[in-house]
């Protein structure tokens, strides 16, 4: 895992839980393998290669709950997007505000929402198992689903 990970801090849980609830509501996970063209190492042209792609997303018109998830995870970028044209109402889109990392930060991600996300578990699940695919067998920083809920449902919040 990038060093970078291993600096940070553990996350509140009621900030884990708020963005997995997010995350379910208003974002994305892309897992796939597919063709992508990419330039040669050494002289000119492209060559194919079938590579993954794995990114998570949130998008959506608050700025400020975007800046926040990326200040609280400490990993991916915002970016702004401009919608052209009008609604069907007539009036201009809003602007829209995304949150987005990829790979071995998606992992980072994944592993703190894994406990609370409901929706896109499946998914989060699929990163983890390409990742760490003998995480459950090695208890490694995963555990089994029903037992973290179980322990959730007593533990005092703060």
């Amino acid at each position: 895992m990038p060093m970078k990970h291993l600096r940070k801090k553990k996350m509140n849980i009621n900030d884990a839980a708020y963005i997995a609830g997010l995350f379910d509501g208003e974002g994305s996970l892309q897992y796939k393998k597919g063709w992508e063209k990419k330039k040669k190492h050494t002289g000119e042209g492209y060559r194919k290669t079938h590579a993954w792609r794995i990114n998570m997303e949130i998008a959506m018109t608050d700025e400020s709950v975007i800046r926040w998830v990326l200040e609280t995870l400490k990993v991916g970028s915002v970016v702004k997007r401009n919608v052209k044209g009008l609604n069907k109402a007539g009036q201009k889109y809003k602007t829209q505000w995304r949150w987005r990392c990829t790979f071995r930060d998606a992992l980072y991600v994944c592993k703190l929402l894994w406990p609370y996300a409901q929706v896109k578990l499946h998914k989060i699940e699929q990163i983890i198992d390409h990742y760490e695919p003998r995480a459950q067998e090695l208890g490694d920083n995963i555990v089994d689903l029903e037992t973290e809920r179980e322990i959730r449902k007593v533990w005092p919040f703060k």
